[in-house]
């Protein structure tokens, strides 16, 4: 019966370790592929626009001529819209979420307000932009500006920050917060110097993926009125005088990189198409600056709780 049963054994053996292998390099392909084309249509986007990019182009206002325009105000613009945006998505989304997961009480409404977050984190960004074309624009009158596009973008990804703090806090083992109510903690003193430390890093990694959808998107600011031609740039946030600090860059109108972009590869001249390309290399440089420092902060957050 022994003698039976082994090669029975090593035959299901072997015919899962080929399963494994199968699947194993049909999930390398499936990454190559990925990658591949991303290579690919970064060195094209590179082979179009490096040429271009000078400091006459990054310093420069964009220009009905192609060879003097510049994404001054693009990627100015950009930069505060993004400010907006994480000032008022992340506190929100993180508080959200730590009260969602540790507060709140089971019940059908919490589990209700469950399924619509994560069902909010799939709307397409449009749907979002209208949103605040009635909300932002016409109901609170903020208008065409900088806080109202910052605003927008943060009711865009503010579910996924929402969503990624629960999975983040779910994520921690029950015998932390055991340990912490063992020893005196209240529960926030067991959230905030326990539960929080441990999964900061989950946290920064889901704000990172957010803010990257965020600098990209362009349907929203293209609803809410966002201009293609901006030849100024806002108020600066630092004054002079008494207080020093100065809002008036909120209400400012504002144009964005994707939407310069646009503008450009909608038109019929080869030289604006390789300004995009241009404007292109400068938004992916960005995107990878915020994330750069996002990632330094998470690597300093959890080498402080290995210590």
């Amino acid at each position: 019966m022994v003698s039976q049963t082994i090669p029975y054994i090593r035959k299901i053996i072997t015919r899962n370790k080929r399963s494994q292998n199968i699947f194993s390099i049909i999930g390398l392909l499936s990454m190559l592929v990925g990658i591949i084309t991303l290579l690919a249509l970064i060195f094209d986007l590179f082979s179009d626009g490096w040429p271009r990019l000078s400091w006459q182009f990054v310093t420069s206002f964009p220009s009905r001529k192609a060879e003097q325009a510049g994404i001054l105000s693009a990627w100015v613009g950009t930069m505060l819209v993004m400010l907006v945006t994480a000032l008022a998505a992340i506190p929100i989304g993180i508080a959200s979420g730590i009260y969602l997961e540790e507060y709140a009480r089971k019940n059908w409404i919490s589990a209700l307000i469950e399924i619509n977050v994560t069902n909010l984190a799939g709307v397409p960004s449009i749907i979002y932009g209208l949103l605040a074309l009635g909300v932002f624009v016409y109901g609170l009158n903020l208008g065409q500006s900088v806080i109202t596009a910052g605003l927008t973008l943060a009711l865009l990804i503010l579910p996924v920050v929402i969503v990624t703090t629960r999975e983040a806090l779910r994520a921690i083992p029950n015998g932390i917060r055991e340990a912490a109510y063992a020893t005196g903690a209240s529960k926030w003193q067991m959230i905030w110097d326990h539960v929080l430390p441990y999964s900061t890093g989950t946290i920064l990694t889901g704000i990172i993926v957010a803010l990257a959808r965020a600098i990209g998107e362009t349907a929203p600011l293209v609803t809410i009125g966002a201009l293609t031609f901006i030849a100024f740039l806002p108020d600066s946030p630092i004054t002079g005088q008494f207080p020093f600090v100065s809002f008036a860059w909120l209400l400012a109108p504002f144009t964005v990189l994707p939407i310069q972009m646009f503008d450009w590869v909608s038109r019929p001249q080869a030289e604006f198409q390789v300004n995009a390309a241009a404007a292109g290399i400068v938004l992916i440089a960005i995107t990878l600056a915020m994330n750069a420092v996002a990632i330094y902060i998470r690597y300093r957050l959890r080498q402080k709780i290995k210590w």
